[in-house]
């Protein structure tokens, strides 16, 4: 049995999921700026709600997706001569 996903396999999984994160993120603003939400949602506040969920997975991608801050490397002070 295998040890586990290979780490490519894995991120190319995590790239999809972050694409559709994003692709539905466009479509709900789609939904907004033509003013379409009101047929699916019937009030504002709950369409609201939705796209606050949308933005949450897609910042929630977006974080991960950054790269890991370099270690800081700490400078050595010389003794005082």
């Amino acid at each position: 049995m295998p040890a586990g996903p290979k780490p490519q396999r894995l991120e190319r999984v995590y790239r999809r999921w972050q694409d559709l994160a994003e692709r539905r993120l466009a479509y709900y603003e789609e939904l907004y700026r033509s003013g379409r939400w009101a047929l699916y949602y019937p009030t504002q506040e709950q369409f609201a709600v939705r796209m606050l969920d949308v933005l949450k997975a897609v910042k929630a991608f977006r974080r991960v997706a950054e790269p890991p801050a370099a270690p800081r490397r700490v400078q050595r002070l010389r003794p005082a001569a």
